[in-house]
């Protein structure tokens, strides 16, 4: 027998062992205690532990100023600027939502000629939350090249690259009483009992050494083909998205996006961006919350809200999903099988959101990166626009072609992947 095939078999025993050592011991989810006031699911984006504060982002002040304007921000990604206007209304200004953001959209480019898109998001000042609180009113992308379009939409035209909120009825989270967890993913932590850690184990081994979905799981290709998927979680975010995706047509790379459905619901235009040049989407849950303490029915609704949102959008089926945090137990694979969604892990994940520093992000991302590995990055870490140039070299430098998680598994755009096991489920859960 060739080496080359001998290789993965004499490979399981070892990486048994080493799964096994790094798999959770089973202890039970911990329930958060409720000493502060109850929020939805999401409403606080996730913060790693250890976080090191991002570099201040430049802002730009309107003179004279508009009192409805709490901030407006910028960013470049050393070719286009883009900047982040976030509007707060009274109840008596809501009617003039798109006026104003039309307003604040045109003299903010006005006042910095470089600009080559603001993105406006309107919110409701009362009640306002930040980024992740409750979801803005309007969202609005004006490019500068669109500014007349744009201000047709203000005087009660169409403009698909505007989103109302206004009359429309949010979905129904669920269990409204979560409280959102503020882990980003970094660990890969499986939570079960002695059995069922020893099934998880092997069919990560399976997975790690043949390559491919084993039983629903994906946690690499196959590591004889000089192929890695470039992959980044929590879209789309008003700020980042057009820079990010900008570098991604520069260098013709196309990535697989983990989403956030009510991020997605907001800002749909990023997300037909994202399959219009190209790239995949994947469901990163609705409101971006761990799902091992949640029932199998809020699990499947937290999936399926995503699922209708993203299909919705794009017109294609989702098969891939990522559990925040890294976090699943066997009740949350089923979730994803009971909606045909193949759970995805990653190999490489240098910890873009800790702001560790250039030097660091690119030390980490060459030390991880291999043939058959899946690249998990953020498409909201500040630094990762500024080293990503440099990571693309890295992977040139090692032979190794980044795409999406289709593209690493052979998939065809818009095809189905093959069969695994699935569980029944009430149909009464939605999307059933």
């Amino acid at each position: 027998m060739p080496i080359s095939l001998r290789l993965p078999a004499l490979l399981l025993p070892a990486l048994l062992c080493l799964n096994l050592a790094q798999a959770q011991v089973p202890t039970p989810v911990p329930a958060l205690p409720h000493t502060k006031p109850l929020r939805l699911p999401g409403e606080t984006q996730p913060i790693a532990p250890g976080t090191r504060r991002a570099a201040p982002i430049p802002e730009l002040t309107l003179t004279p100023p508009m009192p409805q304007v709490r901030q407006i921000q910028y960013l470049s990604n050393g070719h286009i600027e883009v900047a982040s206007a976030v509007l707060l209304l009274l109840p008596g200004e809501v009617a003039q939502a798109r006026k104003l953001a039309a307003t604040a959209a045109a003299r903010t480019l006005l006042a910095r000629p470089s600009l080559a898109e603001v993105d406006v998001s309107v919110y409701n000042k009362p009640g306002y939350g930040g980024f992740g609180g409750p979801l803005p009113i309007l969202t609005l992308s004006a490019p500068r090249a669109r500014l007349q379009d744009v201000a047709a939409w203000a005087a009660g035209g169409t403009y698909e690259r505007a989103w109302e909120a206004l009359g429309s009825t949010p979905p129904n989270p669920g269990n409204a009483d979560r409280i959102a967890d503020k882990v980003r993913e970094r660990t890969i932590n499986f939570f079960g009992d002695v059995n069922q850690t020893l099934s998880d184990a092997r069919t990560r081994t399976a997975s790690r050494v043949r390559g491919g979905i084993q039983d629903g799981l994906l946690y690499g290709g196959n590591i004889l083909k000089p192929v890695a998927a470039l992959t980044f979680d929590d879209a789309p975010h008003p700020m980042y998205e057009p820079l990010l995706l900008d570098l991604l047509r520069r260098d013709q790379v196309r990535a697989t996006f983990f989403v956030i459905g009510r991020n997605a619901r907001a800002y749909p235009y990023f997300v037909r961006d994202m399959v219009q040049q190209g790239h995949e989407v994947g469901n990163h849950t609705y409101h971006h919350v761990r799902l091992p303490a949640l029932s199998l029915s809020a699990a499947i609704t937290e999936l399926s809200l995503t699922n209708q949102t993203l299909r919705g959008l794009t017109g294609q089926p989702v098969k891939y999903f990522r559990p925040p945090g890294g976090d699943y137990t066997p009740q949350t694979l089923d979730a994803a099988r009971a909606l045909g969604l193949a759970t995805v892990f990653w190999t490489d994940d240098p910890a873009d959101f800790q702001n560790p520093g250039d030097e660091v992000l690119e030390s980490r991302f060459d030390r991880k990166l291999r043939p058959g590995g899946i690249v998990l990055l953020h498409d909201n870490a500040q630094e990762t626009l500024g080293v990503f140039g440099a990571l693309l070299a890295y992977s040139r430098k090692r032979g190794v072609t980044l795409t999406t998680v289709s593209g690493l598994l052979g998939v065809k755009p818009g095809a189905a992947l093959g069969a695994f096991s699935q569980v029944s489920v009430d149909k009464s859960v939605p999307g059933h």
